[in-house]
Order: structure tokens, then sequence, then C-alpha cells
């Protein structure tokens, strides 16, 4: 589904280079839940920019479902983006004067959707996360956890290859991030292919397997351990 190779991200000034992402390596398949972690500044949110097409890389290969992003021009990159990926963020992102339902439409619409379809993938997507009875509420009625919870059945509308999420529980107290990462594993068990950023090393371990970046590398924890040990 996912595929970086010798991956490098630079931002040039002219004095300095800083390497966000470096020789940066991952394999996320079909149907995986991946958890990336890692400290604060350690490249995590660049690697999710760039997966969800929205930044371009300096260096390197990048397949998304097969295809060579690498050489795509910023349309070419928004229309993949907007058919094959589905964004959950931490703040959830969702326009306050619009309904719940409406929320949902809207990347919907950027695809040229008829009225008819949109309405019955958006109605669809919010029953799926438990929510049909919010329709017609608007953002600031909702709850926190509501709230992620439509911000996940905008992703889901879509019907994406990969759902790309950014901290989704950080707004969120312990009862309501339980909540929706359980949503998130029901989404998983269903076929959806989940790759996740936290900091949170109790989510992390809930995932079907967690990568670790440090510095812009993807790193094995394990051998870090065992050479730091030995040292």
């Amino acid at each position: 589904m996912l595929h970086m190779e010798k991956l490098q991200k630079v931002y040039r000034t002219e004095m300095v280079e800083t390497y966000a992402l470096r020789d940066f390596n991952l394999t996320v398949n079909e149907g995986e839940f991946v958890a990336v972690t890692g400290p604060s500044g350690s490249g995590k949110t660049t690697f999710l920019t760039i997966a969800g097409l929205l930044e371009a890389f300096s260096a390197g290969t990048y397949k998304l479902d097969g295809i060579d992003v690498s050489r795509m021009g910023d349309g070419e990159r928004s229309r993949i983006r907007n058919q094959k990926i589905g964004f959950i963020f931490q703040a959830f992102n969702l326009i306050p004067d619009l309904s719940v339902l409406d929320n949902i439409e809207v990347p919907l619409r950027y695809r040229g959707m008829n009225g008819a379809e949109r309405r019955k993938r958006a109605a669809d997507a919010l029953a799926r996360v438990g929510l049909s009875a919010r329709a017609k509420h608007y953002p600031a009625e909702l709850s926190g956890g509501q709230q992620q919870r439509v911000a996940i059945a905008r992703a889901l509308a879509g019907e994406p290859r990969l759902l790309l999420a950014d901290e989704p529980t950080g707004n969120l107290d312990s009862a309501m991030a339980r909540s929706v990462m359980e949503l998130l594993e029901e989404l998983h068990r269903d076929g959806a292919t989940i790759v996740m950023v936290t900091h949170d090393p109790q989510l992390a371990a809930r995932a079907q397997r967690n990568v670790h970046v440090i510095d812009g590398q993807v790193v094995d924890l394990a051998a870090e351990l065992n050479t730091a040990m030995a040292a």
C-alpha cells in the first residue's frame, strides 16, 4: 500500500540545510494497522504529510498503492490524494458553519460527485461511526469524541485505500480516546489500512505494528537497546 525507499526531505536556506527525513525506509502492507512513534521533532509529522501527498520530498522513492508519485505534478497529486487517502487530524478540522452531514460531504464535492451519491455516502459513513442521530447538528453541539467520530466518517465517506491519523486522540480525555481507538480497531478488522502517528505508548501498543522514528529515520528499537546494553 505504501512503500518509501531512501526518502529524504531537506529544508534549505542560504546558510543551512536541515534534514527532516534522511534515508527514510518504510513499507506498509494492505490491511495493516501501523503506529508511528518517536520524540518531538523526529520527523513523524513530515513523514505523514509526505505520505498524504500534502508535501513534496527531496529525494528517494514513494509508491502509493503501486503508483510512483515521485514525478507527479500538484494537480495529479491532489487527484490521487482525494481518491485514495483519508485524513484524521488531532484538531478535527470540521467547518463550524456546516452541519455534521455537510462536513462529511465536503471532500466528495471535489470529486464532482452528484448530490444524491454524496448524501448517501455521508449518511452511510455517519451510521458506521454511530452518529446518525447527530446528522443535522453543528460541530459546536458535539463533544470532542463525537467531533472526532465525524472526522473519521468524513474520511471514510471517500472510501480511501489508506487512512492517515495524526494524533487522533490527542485532544480527547481518556474515555473518549478509548472510544475513538476502539473505532479505529474496528475499521482495521474490517480491512482498512491505517497509519497512526501517536505519542501515547498505550495506544501504539494496540496497533498491529510499531515503527519508531528518530532523527528522520526509522530505527529498530530492539537493536538500539542491544547496542546500548553491549556498550
